[in-house]
Order: C-alpha cells, then structure tokens, then sequence
C-alpha cells in the first residue's frame, strides 16, 4: 500500500511536470528528489514506469524526470542495488536512443543519467551501451557521447574498454557522412586520448598496470588519418575545430615513427587552419601539444617546418588580446607557450627570426615581438645565455620608439633581463636610461578613459608600469644593486628627468642604504671611478631646490631629501650630526601637512635656515664658493619651473651672504642681473629676494652694484657696462625698472636696520622718484611695493618719532595719484590694495599729514573702494571660474586695506572729534540707496568703531557730545535688507555704547549687561524675517533708551525721525519701531515734547500707509476705545469684510488694556451667538439641493475676535474668558464645516486677492479655525495648538468628512495641556448633545468620547456626568454619533480603567448591543464595538464577561476572513483580548483557538500589515492557553511586534510543536487549511499548501492513517493547476512531503 502511494506521489508531480513556469518545474524536480532521498529505489523505479507508460510525454517534461534520476542515483549511488541499477540503464539508454534524430536536452539528460550510473556500475553500463555500438552500425550519437563523458568521470574503470571501442569504432569513421556524427567522434577520440594520457600517468594507481602507450598506438593512428586526411578540409568550421582539438592530445599517443612521418603534413595542416578560423585558441593548444609531442620524440622534421611555424604563429601574437573575450587571452597564452618550446629548440633560428621584427613599421609588429622576447628570455634562459649581448645589441631601435605600447612592452623586456642578468652585460646602461627616460613622462592633464583593448595607452599608464619597475628592480633584484648604483645619480640633475625624481630618489636611497648597511658608508660615491657622476655641490642644490616644492611629481619634496641626508657622507664629512638631526624634522613637516595646508613661505624659510646651518656647520669658504658657482650654474635650467627658480635666487642670496669674498660677491650679482629673465615675475621676485638677503651682509656691495646699475646706460639701449641689455625692448626696460625698484625695497626690508636707514632718502629713493611717471602696470606696482617695503622697514627701525621723512607728503600724494587712476567700474589689479597698504604706513611715520591731505586721501581711498560695482555683477559678467575667485580675493584684500588705513588714520587722532570728522566723510556711504556701497561702508565702520574702542584710554571724563547722532546714524541700519549691514550696524551700537561708558569713567575692560545684550539679539538679525528684525530692533532700541544721556535724548529722536525718509524700506520701519520704544522706555522725561512728537506721527500716517506710521496710530485708538468701546466696536464691526490692514491693526490695537479687552471680547460673543450661524439657500440647478450661507454678523465678529486676540496683550482677558470663548468658537468651528460665504463677499475676497495677499482666508470655517487656534495660543494653551497642529488636526477639523477626526485630536490635547479648563467647558458643551444641529451633536459626541480616553475626566469628577450622557446617545439617529459614543465608552478602559470594574457591565452591554446594531450597513459601530471591548476586557469583572464570552468569540470569528482590513484587524484583536478569560471555560475556549488557529497563523501572510500586527498579538496571547510549552516559546519569541519573521522557518517550527503536542489534530489541521486553497489571497492560497506539507513533514507514522490522502493530493492537484507560480510551487514542494505520512 505504502509503495503504491509514494507511486502516486510520485505520479501527480510527474503529471505536474508539464507546467510552463520555471519555478514550479524546478519545485517539482526538487519534490522528486526529496522523495528520491526517502526510497531512492521507488521513485526511480516509478521514474521508469512513468516513463514507459507516458511514451507520447514530450521531451521537455521527461527532461525534468530525467534530471531528477540523475540526481538521484549521484546522492544515493552506493545504496542502489544491482537491478535497479540495470532498470535505471535500461531506461536511460532507451530515452537516449529512442529517437534517431538529435533532441539534445532530451538526450543529454539520459546520457547524464548512465554517466552517473557508470560511477559504481560502469560494467553494467558498458554492457547496454554496447548493444547500441554494433560493428558496421553507425551508432546513435549520444552513444559516443557516452562513451567520451564516462571515459573522463571514470578513467579506470572506462580505459580497458577502450581498445575494443576503438576497435568497433574504426570502421564507423568513414560511414560518418553527417557533420555531427563526425564531431561526436572527435569529441570521443579527444577524451579518449586524455583519459589515456591520465590513466598512464597514475600507472601506480591503475587497475591494470601493464597498460602501455603502444597499446593504443595503431587505433589511434589509424584514426587520425581519417580526421586528418578526410575530415580535417571538411568546409564545415565547427567540425574542423572538433577534429583539431582531437588531433592534439591524440598526436601524443602515436606511434613515433608515424608522427615523425606525418609532421610535414600535420604541421601545415593545422597552420593553414589559422586563415579558415577567427577562433585561434583551439588550434593554438592542438598545436602546442603537437609541438611537445614532436619535441619529446626528438623529432628531426620540425627543423623544416620551423619557418612557416614562426611566420604563422608571430601574427597571433601581434593581434592584441581583447579582455573582453576570454579565448583571445587564452590564445595568446598557448601560442607563446609554443612559441617556448620552439626556442629550447632552436634558439638561434627563432632569435633570428624574430629580432628584425623589431624594425618593422607596423607598432602590432613591434609590441607583440618584444612580448615574445619578454617570454623567451623568461622561459628560455639557459638557451639563451649566450645569445645575451646579441639581444642587447637588437633593442637600440626599440629604446628609440616614440609609441606608448611599444614602451610598455619594452618596459616589461627590461623587467625580464633585469632577472636574468641582462642589464650587467655592456648594453645594459643605455636599457636603464630608457627605463628612467620613462618613469619622467609628464602626466597627461586629462587622461582619456581608456577601452577594453587599451588601444588608446596614455603615457600615465607607462608611467606608471616604469616606476613601479625601477623600484622593483631596485629592491627585489639583488644582482641590479651594482648596475644601478651609483649610475642611478646621473639622472638626479638633468632637468629632463624631473618628473622622474621621487622614484629615482626612492630607489637610490634604498640602494645607498644597502651600500651603508654592507659597510661602505665612505665610499658611497667613488668619483675617481665614476667620472660623469654629478658633484656633492650639484646634488645638493638639485635635491634642496626640487624640496621647494615638496608635494609636486609624488611628493618628491620627502624623498629628496630622505637621499640627501643619505648622501651626508659624500656632500661633505661635517655635515653628519646636523643633517640626521635636520633632515627628518623637515621630512617629518612635510608629511604632516597636505599641499592645501603647507604655508609656502614658512616652508621655505625652514628649508633657508638648514641652508644657513649647513654652511656654518661647513664653515669652508672655499667650498661655500664652489657651491655658489654651482648654484648660479643651474638657474638656468630652471627655465619653466619659476617656483623653483625664485627659490634658488633665495638660496643664492643666502650663499653669498655667508661669503666672505666681497669680490665673489659683487661678481655674482653682476652675473646675476647680467642673465636674468625680467620678463617673468617669478624671476623677478626671486632675483629681489637674492639681493635682500644678500644685503644682510653686504650692504655696502650690494647697494654699490644697484648704483652701477642705475647709472649704466641699460634703460639708454646703448653699450656700456651691462651691455647684454642693448638689445631689450622698451617693454623689457621698464621690466628692468620694475627690477631695479623692487631690489631696493628688498634691501631695505633684509638690511640691518642701523645701517639701511641713513641710506633710504640718500641712495634707495633718490633712485625711485625718478621712475614715478609711468603708466606701465607691473613698474607701478613695483613702486608701490617698494615704497611700502620702505615704510616698513623706517617703521620697523625706529621708535616713533625718532625718525622725520621729509618726503612722506609726497609719497602719500603719489599713491593717492595712483588710487584716483583706477578705473571706477572694476577692479582690474591690485594697485588700489597695494597703494592703500602702503599709506597705512606712510601715515603711521612722521611728520603728520596736513588737513587738506588728509581729506583728500581718505575722500580718494572711500571713493575708490566703495563706489566699485558688486561682485555679484563682476561675477556674471566674468564667464571664468578661476578668474572669479582671484577677483573675489582681490575685493576682500582691498577692503582689509582700506580698513587699515582708516584705522592708521584715525590713530593719530583718537578724540570724538577724530570720529566724528571720520563719520563726517563715511555718513554719506553707509546711507547710500546702492546696497553694496551701505554694506562696504557699515563693515568699514564697525572695524573703525571696534578700533577706536580698543585704543581708547580716557584720563579724565568729557562728553561724548556726538553720541546720539552717531547711534540715529547706524541703529536703523540694524533691519537693512541686507544681513551684512544689519549685523555690523548692531556691532557699531555696541560700540558706541561701551565708548560712551568710557567716557562717563568706567574702565574698558568693564562688562554692562544690557549692553552685552546686543550681542545675543545678533542671531535674530539673520534672517530677513520683519517680525524678528523689528522685535530685536526693539530690544535694541531699549538698550539705547536705558543707557542714552537725557541730554543726549532729543537729538537721537530727532535724528531717528529724519531716518524716516531713508531709502532702504526696512530701515525706514526700524526707525518708527526704535521711536516707539524709546517713547516707552524714557517718554516720561519729555513730557513737553509729547505734543510735538504725535503730531509728527500723525502727520506721517496720514503721508503713507505705511506700517510704522499705523503703529504710531495705536495709542489714540486706545484712547476712543477707552471713552467709547460701543461706539467703536459697532464702526469697526461696519467695515467692509475682510477687513483691511488699517482696520486689523485698530482692532489689534484694542488689546491693550486687559479690562477694556474683557468688555471688548464679551460684547463680540454676544453677537456671535445672538444670530443663525447660517441660512439655508436653493442652488439654481435643479436637482442640486440647498446650500448653506453664513450670516454676516457672527462672520464679521468672528474676524474680530480673531485680530483682538492675536495681540499678544490681549492674553489676560482671553484667560479669563476662557471656556465661553473655546465653547462659542467650538460651535463656530462646528456650524461652519461646508458652509460658504455669501456672493457678495466671495467676489470682493477673490478681488481682494487679486489686488494683494489677503491678510487670511475669509471662508467662514477657516475663519473660526483660526480664531479658534489663535485663542488657545493667547489663552496659554500653546501647546494644544502646536499639538493640534502637529498631528494635522486643524485640517482635519475643516473637513466635512472628517471633523470629527479633527475634534478628537484637539479633545487629546486639552486633556493632556488645558485639564483644568475642563469642567466650565464640559459644563456648557452637555446641552449641545441634544442640539437640533447634527454637526454639533457629532462634534460634542467626538469631544467627549476623546476626553473619555484621559484620566482628567476622573480627576474633575466628570466622568460618571459624561459617560451617562454619553451613553444617552447609543439610540442618536445618526451613526457617526452612535459610533463616537461607543468610542467614548471604550475609552474609559484608557482615561479610568480603575472605574470599568465599577460600570463594567453596562459597558459591555453597550458594547454587545454594538455588535448587533441592525442599521449598520458597513459594521462601523461593529468595528467601533470590537475596539472598544478589546481596551475593555483589561479592566472588568470576569463574572461580567464570562457570560458573554462564548457569544462573543462565535460573534466575531466570521470576521477573521472579512475583505475589510480593519474589521480582520479588530476582531483578531479582541480574539486575543478574550483569551485572558478563558481559565474558567477552558476546554469551552481552547476548542475556539483551535477553530481560529490556522486562521491566525495563515494571516500572518495578510496583504496588511496591521492584520498581521493583529495576529502576531493573538497567537502571542494564546500561546499559554495551548498547553505546548514549545509553541507557546516560540510565539512569544518570534511574533513579537519589532521582529521581523521568516515565514516558511517559523511555520516549520510550529508545526513540529503541534504534531509533537497534538497528533490528532492532524486531519483537523489540513482540512481547514484546504478551505483557504480558494482564498483571494495569492500569499494565505500559498502558505495553505506550505502548513500542510510541514504538518505531514513533522507528524509521527502512528497518525498518518487520520489523513484522507485521496482527499489531500486531489485537492492539491488542483490547487497546482493556480494561475500564481508561487503558489503552483508551494504545492510542489508539499506534494513532495507528503511522502512522510504514505
């Protein structure tokens, strides 16, 4: 009985195996081997029968099966006995051979099969197969593809078969006319051949050890003349490919003299293949294994084949491998593996061949003969020992060759002979100076993405592969240590090998540690032996000047030096202690920094003073000359690298200012100007420099030498002294000028100050003034930089005053020639900065300037500067990134200088007056209608401000008389449009205040805290928010007001009403803000002046209706309203809706005083609840219905109230209205949803908004839902606003649909934020649940029912009130209103739980009743009902639910399946919920688990994902009343709410558990499981078939007789014809299972 079920099993997923989908097909043949696993023998027994009995099968479903078998016998292969082994070959052959016709898959999987078998059963296998190769009988070709595969997976049991089927096979050769017949063969007699060759080569192992070679010999042969003489030109390219690859492994088992004989042939014949074939690969690997075939037989015919052997494969090689396809890279590898074994042979013949090729025009040619040099010289090397010198001798053209590729592959021929002892022979030299001549490639800026093929080779990548090389070679190849050093040195100073440096330096620093480490620290460079090595001198100032610029060529600064301090030795024997000291500090500055953060100047100053070191520890002024020479010798060969050019000047001047022969000296900088390059800037500077540091020391020749240059004729173009310049152009002339002038400013920065300064006006400016006239650019600023360098240098030298330039007035008047020349639309050059600069520290020298100077300088500079157009603007018109941002720099440092200047200024006269005359010349900029010129002006100000305060020291205390001016000046400036301004106009307040304290006598380092209160009011100046700008320019104003002397007072508001006419808007504003602070703060001492102050406001209001002017206003409203608020109120409530902004700024007016509000605020309620909120109206259309129109008058109070209580002093009144106003607004809010304006008012709001932004929406909802919001927020119910709002309750609340959504949530938080408001708003809100207006019903209904949900309601005693009233309302006539009442019920369980066990039974009967409510078409009271009893079942009696509890539980199992989420949510939900009470009726509700657990447990693949929250609750509280310990675990573990769950793991486990606990629940289990085979579901359809197959994986045998097993696989066959495949899966696998309870 058993074997016949797992026969059908077997059978029903054998018929499922003509599904389409992948999938399933691939489940089914995993369900197949899964029961081949249990009975092995009966599933392939059943395999069998089902295939012979299904012959007409198609093919592709008996390829399934067939796999299946296959996989079957390889796991179970030592189990099977001797005659299923022979049903299953039986099979296996039959499939294979039962169509003549090649059906590969079909035939393929039936040949797989017998390979399979063959494994343990080769004999019997062997024994079918061969009815099936008869003598004289072409044989089926998957017979021969047999016979191959199982000659590879078993060699020893297969080999002494093959003498007979070669045999047999023989003949068959020339029957073959169909091409695959012919390739089957080829593919035979190649595994053939190699099964042999692998069966000879483990003789030791072999069955039959005397197995010989020459046993197969003749077959062999014999087959091969057919495959070469008849198959082998066959047109058909696959079939010649098949016969090649044979002919390869075969050539190794002929006879010898039969290879010998046909290699004239053979060789040829494969060669020629190469033109028929773009595939070489095959043919490469047949014919190496020829060639080594032939090599091992000491074959004499190769000799005459060589030729064309060479000239054949040689093209092979030059075709570039493409990556990209695997065989062309394995074709490479063959062809010079036969390319090696040619040369062991014939060493001489290939080298001869293949070294002219290197000569060849074509660059494939070229690179792919060195790859073949590369491969010989690495596989062939004591062949070719001797041939080394001829090899170095044939690589002078490659070394010449201008190609990328051929250098790399010249690179890697290096590489090679580096290994084996090349580069020691003559030769070898010229080979390295190529490798070095490559690693200094320049990079390519921007390399080209390079293609697959790497056609496009930049000169990066070789590069790249040569360094990598060069250190290789001096670090890995011990026998190149003597090769390279110390020939590696000849490159270090050659400026063409630049870019080469830092792996030179690298490589010869390892190689210079070596020598050390083999003890020849002293004889590191041996010169008398190596005459063209470079001198001590030369390295040392190569290797010092590269270190200039240390991150430039791969941080080539840290290895330069790493191999000077190497060298110390053999630069000089006294420089030992101080360069291991030194040199890695330097190193260790470099490495950590980064290239962005390195200061340039402090690098090179650290680099000088190791210089100056370094000569004094020498202290040899005969080699300090010779080094001096060097260093002069190399400047030129800095031509193009200026940065390092300009250092080397530097290092000269040091050099020879540590000279002591004057006449070197005076020589050197006669050479030096004779040669430079004044063209450049670099040059220029760098020779300045040379001379100013030569000046520290030699002043006298220094300056004698610029005297000489002065005089000659060189700026005359005639001969004399400096001839060499005759021939300069006038533009060079005046580069020499600009030379000239910056030497002398040099010299006097360098110079030691008590000799410099009596020279200045005699000797360096007498030689300046000359050159002022001049329009050419780079003279001038030259000029300018000298006179500064002067300055400082006269500043520097001596105390103040010590010192009187006579020619100071004159300087200034030139720079400020200078300044006015500039071009006011842009700025071009830094003439400006520079000459600014420049009088900074002319003005600082004595003697003062005159006034009329003074003026005209600072007029000029502000004139100059802050006129200059945006950057912005310069920006957009400069299209150039980089140019830009020089601009931008440029703008900020000429900024900085004008700020030091003003400061240099205003030092000389620190007084109010000195202030005031500066202001006096800013004033008219810091009030310009052109932004960027305020903000230049007001940054320039506070750093003024900021300096004069740090430099203020008040002796004796005067007034500061023009304190109140400055601060009008600047304190409306603090809301300027722009952020820049608004921040230093607060700065420059600052200020003025601590100056003011000063003066009144505090001391400057004295804190006031009001005043420090400006610096935190900075932050809400940042943004260009007006209520934040006025709010701190208030503050500020304040500040002023408590620290402004009163009679300081009237001129700072007579000042600040003249600020009303600024041009800047906001600043205009700020003023009337500061006014009316000031008023408040300090009105009370200008109690005459009130009159003249109003009329000025009153005046400007009626001027412009302008905000400043409104708030000014406010005051007189307040007092009408005082006198007559009934009067006023009723006018205001006259004015035309909406109200404008002069209206809504009178009535925020109103708020001002707390009792007058209260008056106010009562009288608006009382005309809000006098009228209708709305009128009923027809629509025209007919069939349309009514709509609703609000009445004006509530509408207009509305608005009122809404702009009363948005002033922020209305709050008093607002408290102590609180609950009449939240109860009346409420309503409001109520009554408005989906109520419209009336025509009228919507034409004038859409015109209204039209002509502006309305000041907020007139729509009667909106309307109150602002107002509503607007009082919490001034009622100091904040946080219910901000809570409302953040939960999207203010929207929700203006929805029609869902209001009642929006009151919940604002119920919520005057719970939580408002409780002991409570009581007076419930007080009044009761009558209105019995309102004739259903939306107020709802809206009271939904408040309560939240309320309920808090525990205040407890607290205040209200909530026996409210539940009653509450419960009042289970019978309202709408269902909204009965659903909210339910909730509210429910919700006690949250509010007061502790109260449920009192009421507990009343609440449940409300809630059974709910479940039952007939007029309830889509269960929302039933929903409502279940929710609210799951927070309920917490807290009541259990005597009150147990009656119930059976009812409930049946009541709300249909709705575990419903097509609505939420209903399956809550039912599931309450299910858990009624386990906790299932102790008493224990067998009772354990019989209800077990109806709802597979339900619970399909769900939890639920399409939602809240149903399955829901689920995972219900099984965790079920778990305990399950008695299966295991099961309850592992709820409790894997359900819970944050972990994820592995569905098919965890219902393994389940199932384990339930079949362990429960047995016989078994047949229970899958028929309720088979009713959810026809869900909608796709995932609960297929997790249906997954449980059933875990249940029967996991029950014992003793309870598989329960399950109706017809019924089961029925249902399942069904359920597999699913239109899903993932369900058709599922079923496959159970089916698979099911083998567990057969």
């Amino acid at each position: 009985m058993t074997e016949s079920r797992i026969k059908r099993l077997a059978t029903t997923l054998m018929d499922a195996t003509t599904d389409k989908d992948p999938l399933v097909q691939e489940q089914i043949y995993n369900a197949l081997c899964y029961l081949g696993e249990s009975e092995p023998e009966e599933i392939l027994n059943s395999c069998d029968e089902y295939l012979r009995q299904h012959d007409k099968l198609a093919y592709p479903h008996r390829v399934i099966i067939l796999k299946a078998m296959e996989t079957v016998v390889k796991n179970n292969i030592a189990l099977l006995d001797k005659s299923t082994a022979k049903v299953v070959i039986f099979l296996a052959s039959n499939e294979m051979t039962k169509s003549k016709e090649v059906i590969r898959d079909w035939q393929q999987a039936a040949s797989n099969v017998l390979v399979a078998v063959g494994q343990r059963f080769i004999n019997k296998v062997m024994e079918e197969v061969l009815t099936k190769f008869q003598p004289g009988i072409l044989p089926h070709y998957f017979v021969m593809q047999t016979f191959a595969n199982l000659s590879v997976s078993n060699v020893f049991g297969m080999v002494p078969f093959l003498n007979s089927i070669l045999g047999t096979m023989l003949p068959m050769l020339g029957m073959a006319k169909q091409d695959h017949m012919k390739s089957v063969f080829c593919y035979a007699l190649q595994h053939f051949s190699e099964s042999i060759q692998e069966y000879l080569a483990n003789l030791d192992k072999a069955p039959d050890p005397t197995v010989r070679k020459d046993t197969f010999s003749n077959e062999i042969f014999s087959a091969y003349e057919v495959l070469f003489n008849n198959w082998l030109q066959h047109r058909e390219a696959k079939l010649r490919l098949a016969v090649v690859e044979a002919m390869g492994p075969m050539s190794y088992l002929m006879p010898s003299e039969k290879l010998e004989e046909q290699l004239p042939k053979l060789i040829p014949g494969i060669l020629a293949l190469y033109k028929k074939h773009t595939e070489a690969f095959y043919i490469s690997k047949s014919l190496c294994q020829i060639l080594e075939a032939s090599v091992n037989i000491g074959s004499r015919s190769l000799d005459v084949q060589l030729d064309s052997l060479l000239g054949t494969l040689h093209p092979q090689i030059c075709a570039p491998a493409d990556p990209s396809v695997p065989l062309t890279v394995k074709n490479h590898t063959e062809v010079l593996r036969c390319f090696t074994v040619l040369a062991c042979s014939f060493p001489d013949r290939v080298l001869a061949f293949l070294l002219p090729k290197l000569e060849s025009s074509n660059e494939r040619t070229r690179v792919g003969t060195l790859l073949i040099m590369r491969q010989i010289i690495n596989s062939a090397p004591s062949q070719m020992e001797i041939k080394k010198p001829f090899i170095l001798s044939s690589m002078r053209l490659p070394l010449q060759d201008s190609n990328n590729k051929v250098k790399r592959a010249v690179v890697q021929v290096i590489s090679a002979m580096a290994h084996h002892g090349y580069l020691e022979q003559p030769g070898g030299e010229a080979m390295m100076e190529f490798l070095v001549r490559q690693c200094a490639l320049p990079s390519d800026a921007q390399p080209k993405k390079q293609p697959l093929d790497a056609d496009d080779l930049t000169s990066d990548s070789v590069q790249s592969i040569s360094v990598n090389t060069l250190f290789l070679l001096s670090t890995t190849v011990d026998r190149m240590n003597n090769v390279l050093w110390p020939y590696l040195l000849e490159f270090v100073t050659p400026i063409q090998f630049t870019n080469a440096l830092t792996p030179l330096c690298k490589s010869l620093m390892y190689l210079a540690m070596k020598k050390q480490e083999e003890g020849e620290n002293a004889s590191l460079i041996r010169y008398d032996l190596n005459a063209n090595l470079p001198s001590p001198y030369a390295l040392t100032t190569r290797l010092l000047v590269v270190s200039s610029q240390p991150y430039v060529g791969d941080c080539r600064g840290a290895a330069a030096l790493r191999l000077l301090n190497v060298l110390h030795y053999s630069i000089h024997p006294a420089l030992d202690q101080l360069w291991s000291k030194k040199v890695p500090l330097l190193v260790e500055h470099i490495e950590e920094n980064t290239e962005k953060s390195l200061s340039q100047k402090e690098w090179e100053e650290k680099l000088l003073l190791f210089l100056q070191e370094t000569l004094a520890a020498v202290s040899d002024n005969t080699w300090i000359c010779h080094f001096v020479t060097e260093m002069c010798r190399q400047l030129n060969s800095y031509n193009g690298f200026p940065l390092e050019k300009n250092f080397l000047y530097k290092c000269i001047g040091t050099m020879l200012g540590a000279c002591t022969s004057k006449d070197l000296v005076q020589k050197q900088l006669q050479e030096l100007l004779e040669t430079a390059r004044y063209h450049e800037e670099a040059e220029r500077e760098g020779l300045a420099s040379c001379f100013g540091i030569c000046a520290i020391n030699h002043l006298e020749e220094t300056l004698a030498k610029l005297e000489d240059f002065v005089r000659s004729d060189v700026f005359k173009k005639s001969v004399g002294l400096f001839s060499i310049f005759k021939d300069r152009s006038d533009n060079e002339v005046e580069k020499i000028k600009s030379t000239l002038i910056l030497c002398y400013g040099y010299v006097a920065v360098y110079a030691p100050k008590e000799l410099v300064l009596s020279r200045i006006e005699a000797d360096i400016l007498k030689n300046i003034f000359q050159y002022f006239n001049t329009k050419d650019l780079t003279l001038k600023l030259c000029l300018i930089r000298s006179i500064c360098m002067i300055s400082q240098a006269i500043y520097n030298g001596v105390k103040c005053g010590d010192f009187i330039f006579s020619r100071k007035a004159e300087l200034v008047a030139q720079m400020v020639e200078f300044i006015k020349a500039e071009p006011l639309e842009a700025m071009r050059t830094p003439v400006r900065q520079r000459a600014m600069i420049t009088c900074t520290y002319l003005v600082i020298l004595e003697p003062h300037l005159s006034d009329p100077d003074r003026t005209e300088l600072i007029d000029s500079c502000l004139a100059s500067v802050l006129a200059l157009p945006p950057l912005e603007l310069v920006k957009e018109r400069d299209e150039n990134g980089g140019d830009a941002l020089h601009k931008e720099m440029l703008y900020g440092d000429t900024i900085s200088a004008l700020k030091d200047l003003l400061k240099s200024l205003l030092q000389r006269n620190l007084t109010p007056h000195g202030l005031q005359d500066m202001f006096a010349h800013l004033g008219p900029w810091i009030k310009s209608n052109k932004e960027h010129e305020r903000q230049r002006a007001v940054e320039v100000s506070a750093a003024l401000l900021d300096f004069y305060l740090s430099k203020l020291n008040v002796s004796t205390v005067i007034p500061f008389y023009n304190l109140g001016v400055l601060i009008a000046l600047f304190s409306p400036r603090c809301s300027d449009s722009l952020a820049s301004v608004r921040q230093h106009a607060v700065d420059c307040v600052y200020c003025l205040l601590y100056i003011q304290l000063c003066y009144e006598g505090f001391a400057r380092d004295h804190r006031d805290e009001m005043v420090e209160g400006l610096k935190a009011l900075k932050k809400g100046l940042e943004e260009p928010d007006f209520t934040v700008l006025f709010h701190t320019c208030n503050n500020i104003a304040m500040v002023i007001g408590k620290r402004v002397p009163p009679d300081q007072l009237m001129s700072l508001l007579l000042a600040m009403f003249e600020g009303l006419a600024d041009p800047d808007k906001n600043c205009s504003r700020a003023a009337t803000v500061m006014i009316n602070s000031l008023l408040k703060e300090r009105g009370g001492v200008l109690q005459e002046k009130v009159p003249d102050i109003m009329s000025i406001i009153h005046s400007k209001l009626e001027e412009v209706d302008e905000e400043h002017i409104r708030k000014a206003a406010q005051q007189t409203v307040y007092i009408l309203a005082s006198q007559h608020k009934s009067v006023v109120v009723s006018s205001l409530l006259g004015s035309s809706l909406p109200f404008d902004s002069h209206t809504c700024t009178m009535w925020r007016s109103l708020a001002t005083e707390p009792t007058l509000t209260s008056q106010i605020l009562e009288q608006l309620l009382e005309k809000v609840n006098r009228d209708v909120p709305y009128k009923e109206s027809k629509c025209f259309l007919l069939g349309s219905g009514s709509e609703r129109i609000a009445t004006p008058l509530p509408l207009a109070a509305t608005c009122a109230l809404y702009e009363i209580m948005s002033a922020p002093e209305s709050g008093a009144a607002v408290l102590g209205l609180y609950p009449p106003l939240f109860v009346t607004l409420l309503l409001r809010v109520s009554c408005t949803v989906g109520v419209q304006l009336p025509k009228n008012l919507q034409s004038r709001e859409r015109r209204s908004s039209s002509h502006g932004p309305a000041p907020r929406s007139l729509h009667p909802c909106s309307c109150a839902v602002e107002t509503l919001k607007v009082m919490l927020a001034r009622g100091g119910s904040e946080e219910v606003a901000r809570a409302v709002g953040s939960a999207g309750g203010w929207e929700l609340m203006a929805t029609p649909e869902r209001h009642h959504d929006g009151i919940t949530v604002l119920a919520g938080a005057m719970a939580r934020h408002a409780g002991p408001r409570l009581p007076l708003i419930v007080k009044n809100l009761i009558p209105t649940l019995s309102s004739v207006f259903e939306s107020q019903r709802i809206t009271t209904t939904a408040f309560f029912a939240e309320l309920l949900n808090s525990n205040v309601v407890n607290d205040l005693l209200l909530l026996e009130t409210m539940m009653d009233n509450v419960t009042g309302r289970q019978k309202d006539a709408c269902i909204l209103v009965r659903m909210l009442a339910l909730r509210g019920l429910g919700n006690i369980a949250c509010g007061s739980p502790e109260k449920v066990r009192k009421h507990g039974a009343k609440l449940l009967a409300s809630m059974v009743n709910g479940m039952d409510d007939k007029d309830d078409p889509h269960n929302l009271v039933a929903l409502e009902a279940m929710s609210s009893l799951s927070k309920l079942l917490d807290h009541v009696e259990e005597r009150d639910i147990q009656s119930m509890l059976l009812h409930i539980a049946i009541r709300i199992r249909p709705f575990f399946d419903s097509e609505q989420s939420d209903l399956r949510q809550s039912s599931i939900l309450l299910f858990g919920n009624l386990t906790k009470f299932s102790e008493c009726n224990c067998e009772v509700f354990f019989e209800q688990i077990l109806n709802g657990l597979v339900t619970l447990l399909l769900h939890l693949q639920d399409p939602k994902p809240e149903v399955v929250k829901a689920c995972k609750f219900a099984l965790r509280m079920c778990g305990p009343n399950m008695g299966c310990e295991g099961l309850c675990d592992m709820f409790l573990n894997h359900l819970r709410e944050d972990r994820s769950l592995h569905y098919g793991e965890f219902m393994n486990n389940v199932c384990k558990h339930l079949m362990q606990s429960y047995p016989e629940m078994l047949n229970r289990l899958i028929l309720t499981n088979l009713f959810y085979f026809k869900s909608n579901w796709v995932d609960i359809r297929a997790a249906a078939p997954m449980f059933i197959g875990f249940l029967v994986l996991h029950v014992d045998e003793d309870h598989c007789q329960q399950v109706d097993l017809d019924q089961l696989i029925s249902a399942l066959n069904l359920l597999l014809k699913d239109p899903v495949p993932a369900v058709r899966v599922k079923v496959a696998e159970t089916l698979g299972r099911l083998v567990r309870i057969l």
